[in-house]
C-alpha cells in the first residue's frame, strides 16, 4: 500500500509519524509526502476511491493465500512485486520522471525497499501456508501499534501522553484475544502467526528509517517509490532464484491471484492512495488500515470457508480501537482574550 504526493512536489515539510502510516505496501516517498492546499478536481469522488483502496488492500490476504496453494511463498512475493513495479515503471515513463542519481538516495531506497517491501510481502507470503488470510489481514491492523511503540522510543518529537500509552495496552490486550491466549494460543500456528505479526513491525521500522534518511529528498515522489520498488524486485528475485525452483505448472487461478496481487493491491493501490493523499491528506488516507482487516475477514470467510471464532473479530475491534487511540490528537482549544 502506498501513499504519496503528486510528481511536481520537489520539497515537502516535515514528514508524518510512523504511527500514521498502516499500509503494507508502503513506499518510502509517502515519508516525505506534502499535503499541497489546492488539487484538481477528479473523475471519480475521492469516497469511492477511498472504498476501491479498501477493498484493494483487504482482498491482498485472500489473493497471497490462494497464490501460495500452487507457488512458493518467495515466488508469490516476487510476482507481487514484478506485476506493482511494471505498473509504477509506466507511470515513470509517462511521466518522464528520472530515477534518483545519488548514490547515497539509492542505498536508503535499499534498505527501505527491504523494510517496507521484501520482508513483510514474503512474510505474509510464508504465514499463510500455515495460518487463516483472516488471522494475516488482522495481524497486519497492528501495524500502527508497533509504530507507536518504536517512535517513543525512536523518534524524540514523539512524546508519549496518556492517550497513546492506553491505545497501546489496549491494542495488544486485542492482540491477545485474537491468539485466544487464555487458550494457550490454541488453535493458532505460532510460527505463522510471528510471521504476520513480523510483517507487521517491519513496517514501522522502515518507517522510522526513512523518516530520519529521506525527508528531505529532492527527487520526485514517483521516482522514490518507482526505484524503491525495483530494489525490492531485485532483492527478492535473487533470493527467490537462489532457494526455489521454477515451477513444473502455472496453474490459471493462483496465477491470475499473483497478477491480482501485483498489478491491483501493489501498483494500482499505490497510484490510489497517490492521490487521496494529495487530495485529502495523510490522516484521511491511512483511516484505510481499520477497514481492511474487515474486508480481508469477510473474503476470507465468504469465500474461502475459513473458520471464525468469537475472538477473533472481537480482538480486531480492540485493535483497531487501540491503534486508533493512538494515533488520536487531543483537541486544542484556543485560549480567551483577557477583557
Amino acid at each position: 500500500m502506498s501513499t504519496a504526493a503528486p510528481s511536481g512536489a520537489e520539497t515537502a515539510p516535515a514528514p508524518p509519524s510512523p504511527s500514521d502510516t498502516g499500509s503494507p505496501s508502503v513506499p518510502a516517498a509517502a515519508a516525505t509526502t506534502p499535503v499541497p492546499s489546492r488539487t484538481r478536481r477528479r473523475a471519480l469522488d475521492w469516497r469511492l476511491r477511498f472504498g476501491i483502496l479498501c477493498l484493494v488492500w483487504g482482498f491482498s490476504f485472500l489473493f497471497i493465500k490462494v497464490g501460495t496453494q500452487a507457488y512458493a511463498p518467495l515466488q508469490v512475493t516476487f510476482g507481487r512485486l514484478a506485476f506493482g513495479t511494471a505498473v509504477l515503471v509506466a507511470v515513470l515513463v509517462a511521466k518522464r520522471a528520472r530515477l534518483p542519481r545519488s548514490a547515497r538516495t539509492w542505498g536508503h531506497l535499499t534498505v527501505a525497499a527491504f523494510f517496507l517491501n521484501a520482508l513483510p510481502f514474503s512474510l505474509f507470503a510464508y504465514a499463510e501456508l500455515t495460518i487463516p488470510s483472516t488471522l494475516a489481514g488482522i495481524c497486519n491492523a497492528s501495524s500502527p501499534l508497533w509504530g507507536m511503540a518504536l517512535s517513543l522510543v525512536a523518534l524524540s518529537e514523539d512524546r508519549p501522553t496518556r492517550r497513546r500509552v492506553a491505545g497501546l495496552g489496549l491494542g495488544f490486550l486485542g492482540v491477545l484475544t485474537v491468539l485466544g491466549a487464555w487458550q494457550g494460543f490454541s488453535g493458532t500456528d505460532p510460527t505463522g502467526t510471528a510471521m504476520a505479526l513480523g510483517a507487521s513491525l517491519s513496517y514501522p521500522i522502515g518507517w522510522i528509517y526513512v523518516r530520519r534518511t529521506l525527508a528531505g529528498a529532492k527527487e520526485s515522489n514517483v521516482a522514490l517509490s518507482g526505484t524503491q520498488m525495483l530494489l525490492a524486485t531485485a532483492q527478492v528475485g535473487v533470493v527467490t532464484a537462489l532457494f526455489t525452483s521454477a515451477p513444473a505448472s502455472y496453474p490459471v487461478v493462483p496465477l491470475l491471484a499473483v497478477l491480482a496481487l501485483g498489478v491491483l493491491g501493489t501498483g494500482f493501490a499505490f497510484l490510489l492512495q497517490y492521490g487521496l493523499v494529495a487530495e485529502v491528506g495523510p490522516t484521511t488516507a491511512q483511516m484505510v488500515t481499520y477497514f481492511v482487516p474487515v474486508i480481508a475477514t469477510t473474503a476470507g470467510v465468504a469465500l474461502l470457508g475459513e473458520q471464525l471464532s468469537w475472538n477473533t473479530p472481537v480482538g480486531a475491534l480492540i485493535v483497531l480501537a487501540g491503534a486508533a487511540l493512538t494515533q488520536s490528537r487531543p483537541r486544542h482549544t484556543t485560549p480567551r482574550r483577557p477583557a
